[in-house]
């Protein structure tokens, strides 16, 4: 890949000219003065920060939320043509349902979107050929996945899956929402905490348990009357911070949407945030087209989904993506 030619001048201070790999033996020059078009119909804006672009590449330093800063533009727009190219259904899905979120709405509107938008890639062929590659499912029974305390007021609610780094499974789904309903109901309950034993907070969806529903509209049944998303929503609207996370090791897919809703987000050092389910042809499921988007915008929650990139504490921190770095829970 040729080095980065950046341009610079009073006229013109943030101009690229890049060069992206077409084929074996075929390069492409783009004038990026305007957006690049990648397969799937995502843009991706070069330099000076676009809110029509699906988000904007730099390599400045810069608070902007329509912009993230990477070492290489070029090697950096390399690695999401491939993705985009190999999943560009997904991709396009992913930027059609960002697009059209609206942040100041209610979550479940959102929640709904996203599901029905999930269920139409759980049909088609990316995730198809994903499970094909997965192979059989292999779900291991794990008793207690998620496990509750209550000290006074506070009710303390934490992943209880630590083998598999908190995977999120179905029992998982079942049993957080029993123990969110107690603080639903009971309204001495003034302090909700999510935390995950073990070495990491949630490492998103059980692979082992992708594709096992019987077809993708009672998924998304499932998904929607059954959505601890919204009822962590519910109970930011009425506690506020006090309704919170404390995140470490791997805060992945579904944890890290969930964990999103609260109302303060503390995480500790040495944590690794991102959201991969592009990787199976999938979107964010768990409301996280909504919980992240209202923390750091569509155009950073996009790169995230299409980039597949990890980010780590400090960043999520500057994004506004977690509240605070600290202690958080020690891993094991």
């Amino acid at each position: 890949m040729p080095a980065l030619d950046r341009v610079r001048g009073p006229a013109a201070p943030h101009r690229y000219r890049q060069a992206l790999q077409a084929g074996p033996h075929r390069e492409v020059l783009v004038n990026t003065d305007s957006p690049v078009e990648l397969a799937g119909g995502v843009l991706v804006a070069i330099g000076t920060p676009s809110e029509e672009a699906t988000f904007t590449l730099t390599e400045d330093a810069t608070q902007d939320r329509r912009a993230v800063t990477v070492a290489s533009v070029s090697d950096a727009l390399a690695e999401l043509r491939r993705r985009c190219l190999r999943w560009p259904q997904a991709a396009a899905v992913c930027d059609d349902v960002l697009r059209a979120l609206d942040v100041d709405a209610p979550a479940r509107s959102g929640v709904i979107a996203e599901s029905l938008a999930y269920s139409t890639l759980q049909a088609g062929p990316e995730f198809a050929r994903w499970l094909a590659e997965r192979g059989p499912a292999q779900l291991p029974d794990i008793a207690n996945p998620v496990v509750a305390q209550r000290d006074g007021d506070t009710l303390r609610i934490s992943f209880n899956r630590p083998q598999r780094h908190n995977a999120f499974s179905t029992d998982a789904r079942a049993e957080l929402l029993e123990f969110l309903g107690v603080a639903q109901l009971d309204t001495s309950v003034d302090e909700v905490v999510l935390t995950g034993n073990g070495p990491s907070f949630c490492s998103g969806g059980d692979l082992g348990e992708f594709g096992t529903f019987d077809d993708p509209a009672s998924a998304h049944l499932a998904r929607t009357r059954h959505s601890p998303a919204l009822v962590l929503d519910e109970l930011t609207d009425r506690l506020g911070r006090a309704c919170r996370a404390e995140v470490h090791g791997q805060v992945l897919g579904s944890g890290l949407e969930m964990a999103a809703f609260c109302g303060h987000v503390t995480c500790a050092p040495g944590a690794t945030l991102g959201l991969p389910e592009l990787a199976l042809g999938l979107i964010p499921g768990a409301g996280g087209t909504v919980s992240i988007t209202r923390r750091i915008g569509r155009w950073r929650t996009a790169y995230l989904v299409l980039s597949g990139a990890s980010i780590d504490a400090e960043t999520a921190l500057a994004w506004g993506l977690v509240d605070e770095v600290g202690a958080g829970r020690p891993g094991e």
